[in-house]
């Protein structure tokens, strides 16, 4: 995600742990859903099981578990995983949040009707872009849901390692087992710029 930092996550690149992005607040920490994912719940298009892949400190979660939703957060930063886990119980909210690798997610063993992705497609390539693909479609059912906001070759700053994405290689990252619904221009709040980083909103339905 956006900053010096490579990505709220992780980053498979370097020997950074996950939780060195949350000594402090990162940038794309802004303490309340990204307004794009929030048009989608206004609109009813987030139904069912939520999955919130690389839910940091689980505004996108706890959003879903606002609709009465059954919602799940997985990130592999745990200090991220805490700071969610104390927003639930502030808000009154359930949700489930465990440490866990979005390329490995079979090993849930859990099905999910809509899964929510901010910001951590962009950081895969290569053999981790295929292996998250795989991943997905392990737990999504068909008919299910896969909403993605990832940095857009749109935006004109860099950002660490986080890769801009084409529509080009999201349509090669999911020409297999899913309907590619849209993927429109869309924006990422952060705190430091009141513009956001330039970004794609992908909707995509299993098949």
């Amino acid at each position: 995600m956006p900053g010096s930092t490579p990505h709220p996550h992780y980053d498979p690149e370097t020997s950074r742990k996950p939780e060195d992005l949350y000594i402090s607040r990162p940038p794309w920490d802004i303490g309340r859903p990204q307004p794009a994912f929030l048009d989608l719940a206004h609109a009813g298009a987030i139904k069912g099981r939520v999955l919130d892949l690389g839910c940091g400190t689980g505004e996108h979660a706890l959003m879903a578990a606002g609709l009465g939703l059954d919602a799940t957060g997985i990130d592999l930063a745990s200090n991220a995983l805490h700071a969610a886990e104390n927003k639930a119980r502030e808000r009154g909210r359930r949700a489930r949040f465990r440490r866990h690798d979005a390329r490995q997610l079979a090993d849930l063993g859990e099905q999910f009707d809509t899964v929510l992705d901010c910001g951590l497609f962009h950081i895969f390539d290569g053999d981790d872009r295929a292996a998250y693909a795989d991943s997905l479609r392990s737990v999504v059912p068909v008919g299910g849901r896969y909403f993605m906001l990832g940095f857009s070759d749109r935006e004109p700053t860099e950002w660490g390692r986080v890769h801009k994405l084409t529509r080009e290689e999201v349509e090669a990252a999911f020409a297999d087992g899913w309907r590619i619904d849209s993927i429109e221009p869309a924006t990422i709040d952060i705190t430091t710029t009141p513009d956001g980083i330039q970004a794609w909103l992908v909707a995509l339905t299993r098949i």
